[in-house]
């Protein structure tokens, strides 16, 4: 009896001003200490994303469990693994909400190193919002990288990659994108996801098989395909870097974790997540657990958000004594629920057939692996071409001119203190 299928839904993934972030890179003189304010921003934006896989990804968006629901097993990025590919803890404190006071003009020009006529000349409101135009703030942060002032160009860049001020605890709201976009992307049939979407592509590649057969893909075959014949067994679960994390559980009044984007608000389930963490699955989760809420803003008749920014203010975390030895494994109890859903749902593909048809499809799977060397490989990573070491050197001579030249300014100053005294030492 053939299986029954969903229809696959047409994504696209928006990514405005990715190539120009890119070209920008080049104006970052000191790429560790960019790392060590910023976190790991540069290698994300030198990220070459496979879209046919990503595009493929998508289809499995669960929208009930806000989760990937595949035919054996579920994955869902989680606050602490996005966390540890960007670089930058989550830190207590309530991420960005769109509650917070809005910037005068004033405090925006002292913020980007820019005049404030200019900043009151190219404001517009976009959707309600208020905001500066990308091109503007890209003109402006190669203006200010071509003249090597450090400090304008850093926090213009980083105001472009992230688009919002409050950088203080942006994983959150990065996750919280993520889960919105493909959420109402999902409920609407299809259409542009808007989110990081090097983020999520290396969260997902992070969990793929590490095998020689499955990286190279000698049989050239279609990710649908690759990705259907998965199970359990064969996803990379847990990384030894998370041996020491605490899962955020879930905040306040909720039973799982609310996530704040930029546009709306989300739910999502890390109970799901235990074992890529580390922790067993041992039974079907219970349904009070997983109960998902969204809203778009704009559009929150539940008040819903200011119940999110309250739950943040509590964040309830478990670890080993709540959850038990890590031992990484998935008890029967648990994938009979999962497959019970995959069934219940429907897949967008055939299951494999023994011999699989061989059709065209990516050769290899690119940037396989997060890099994540302690001693900085990803730099290899940055544009290292003649126009940046001569950026570094141009620099490097204007440290060195202007440190003859204060040295010169001191010499004459001291020179000068002691002329009078001299002088008057010779008098009769």
């Amino acid at each position: 009896m053939e299986r029954q299928k969903r229809h696959t839904k047409k994504y696209s993934f928006r990514q405005p001003v990715l190539k120009e972030l890119r070209n920008l890179t080049s104006y970052v003189l000191d790429p560790l200490g960019f790392k060590a304010r910023y976190g790991k921003l540069l290698p994300l934006l030198t990220t070459q994303i496979d879209e046919g896989l990503m595009g493929t990804l998508v289809q499995f968006y669960d929208p009930l469990y806000h989760c990937f629901s595949f035919p054996n097993f579920q994955l869902l990025p989680t606050l602490e693994e996005y966390a540890h590919l960007v670089g930058i803890p989550i830190l207590d404190q309530v991420p960005f909400s769109g509650l917070e006071s809005i910037l005068t003009s004033r405090e925006i020009a002292d913020l980007l190193h820019i005049d404030e006529s200019l900043v009151k000349a190219h404001m517009t409101t976009k959707g309600g919002i208020q905001g500066l135009p990308s091109e503007f703030l890209i003109a402006q942060a190669t203006v200010y990288g071509k003249a090597m002032s450090e400090d304008a160009f850093e926090a213009i860049f980083v105001l472009l990659i992230y688009g919002i001020f409050s950088v203080l605890n942006p994983v959150p709201t990065l996750l919280g994108d993520t889960y919105f976009s493909l959420h109402l992307r999902n409920a609407k049939g299809g259409g542009a996801i808007v989110c990081c979407l090097p983020l999520l592509y290396k969260w997902f590649i992070s969990h793929l098989p590490q095998t020689i057969t499955f990286k190279e893909n000698k049989g050239c075959l279609r990710w649908s395909t690759r990705l259907m014949s998965l199970t359990n067994d064969d996803i990379s679960w847990y990384d030894r870097v998370y041996d020491g994390v605490q899962i955020i559980d879930s905040c306040g009044e909720f039973s799982n974790v609310p996530l704040l984007g930029t546009c709306g608000g989300i739910s999502y389930n890390p109970i799901l997540a235990r074992h890529q963490l580390g922790f067993p699955l041992k039974d079907k989760p219970n349904n009070i657990l997983l109960q998902g809420v969204f809203f778009q803003e704009g559009k929150d008749p539940q008040g819903l958000k200011a119940r999110m920014v309250r739950a943040c203010r509590k964040i309830h975390k478990k670890g080993r004594n709540e959850l038990g030895p890590k031992n990484c494994i998935a008890l029967e109890p648990y994938t009979t629920w999962v497959r019970k859903r995959a069934s219940e749902y429907l897949m967008h593909y055939d299951y494999p057939r023994p011999t699989p048809l061989v059709v065209a499809g990516p050769s290899t799977l690119p940037n396989q692996g997060v890099i994540d060397d302690p001693n900085d490989a990803w730099t290899s990573l940055l544009p290292q071409s003649s126009k940046f070491w001569k950026r570094r050197y141009d620099r490097l001579a204007k440290d060195k001119a202007d440190m003859e030249a204060a040295y010169e300014r001191e010499i004459k100053r001291l020179c000068a203190s002691r002329l009078p005294a001299s002088r008057a030492s010779r008098d009769p």
